[in-house]
This record gives structure tokens, sequence and C-alpha cells, in this order.
């Protein structure tokens, strides 16, 4: 799915726009509504119809942007953190009403997960005077192997404690990720995804003018 809306022509545009927003803002990285910005403008400069590339309300619960017929997730993580192999969603979705056990939290995150067809995430890397950014696409398919698992409590929160699991690969036994449900914030975040389980749509160098 991501192929066929996700060109060369998109990807290209988006690069040059984001190396536009470093000239203004040189150290920060594009994210959030200023991400999503960027994106429904590329697809635009890329020749989609204004019609058929239309952004939901921001904080909505659902999909970011539909193009065409394609509902998309845009995700962003651009701290000095990030790590160049694993990647890290700080907020999947939230998690704030029902029960707070394994099977209600995961049957409300697949839920979530079948909002959209899509999603994507822009990734800085930082390093000696650069950003070395990753715009990957990030399977639903793998996040949605978290069906099987059953989340435990992890970490000495009182009240609400977070519950969370390691997600393995049954073929090879590697941990792909870890879910972890916050017992504070009550959101779905997604730790030590690693990158070679995604599919990279494009990656470079963005020099950081100090």
């Amino acid at each position: 799915m991501a192929k066929d809306v996700f060109d060369s022509k998109f990807v290209g545009i988006l690069r040059q726009l984001i190396s536009v927003h470093h000239e203004v803002y040189a150290t920060l990285s594009p994210q959030g509504i200023f991400f999503e910005a960027l994106v429904e403008q590329a697809f635009r400069r890329a020749g989609w119809p204004k019609d058929r590339v239309t952004l939901t309300t921001p904080n909505s619960p659902k999909h970011d942007l539909m193009v065409g017929n394609t509902r998309i997730s845009l995700k962003t993580e651009t701290g000095t953190g990030t790590k160049r192999d694993r990647i890290s969603i700080t907020k999947l979705c939230t998690t704030e009403t029902g029960a707070w056990d394994s099977p209600s939290l995961i049957k409300h995150t697949l839920a979530h997960l079948g909002r959209y067809e899509v999603m994507v995430m822009l990734r800085a890397v930082w390093g000696d005077g650069i950003l070395h950014y990753q715009f990957l696409d990030i399977p639903l398919s793998t996040l949605r192997l978290m069906s099987a698992a059953v989340a435990v409590p992890v970490g000495r929160r009182k009240g609400r404690q977070s519950l969370g699991a390691d997600i393995v690969d049954s073929r090879s036994g590697d941990v792909l990720f870890h879910v972890h449900f916050d017992g504070a914030d009550s959101k779905c975040q997604i730790r030590n995804l690693r990158v070679d389980r995604c599919r990279m749509l494009t990656e470079w160098d963005q020099a950081v003018i100090l």
C-alpha cells in the first residue's frame, strides 16, 4: 500500500521541503502538525488534487491524513535519544477508557490500528553537525502481532500499574518490539521496534548549522 502512495516523486519533494524547513529552524526537526503540513504539501506538489489530500482534525483518534482512499498515520521520532536501529513510538494511541487489563488494552489498540492502512514515520538520528533522517513504512502486520501477547505488570508505580509485553517472532525467537501500556498517562507505547523489520522509503543526511 505505502509503495503506491509514497512514490519517488513524493519522497523527493518531501526531502526538499524538510531541507527548506531547516533553513528557518536549523536544529528543530518538523514534528506534529508541522510535519503533517509538510507531508500534505508534498502530496499536492507531487500532483495529487487538493480534494484528494485531506488532513484530519489535530489529535483526532484516527488517521492523520487521507490521500485518495488511503488512510495514513504519521509519526515522528526526532529527539537526541533517537537510535539508528530501534524505533520508539511514544503514543501509538490512548487507552483512558475501559478496563485496565491485558485483553482489553490489546483489543483497544488493535481496533485503533484498524483505523488506517499505512503508518509512516520520520526519524532524525543526531550526529556531529548532521541529522540523519529516516522516512520509513512501519508494517501494521508487525504491530498486530501483539494480538497473541499477554501484557503483565511492569515497574513499581503505585496505583494503576503499567503493563507490558515483549512481542517475539515465532519463527526466529527474536524480540521484535515491546508494547507498553503506561498506567500514569494511559498511552500505548511501542519500544525498541527493529528498523530492519520496516521498509525504508528514503534516508539522507541533513546538515545542521548551529
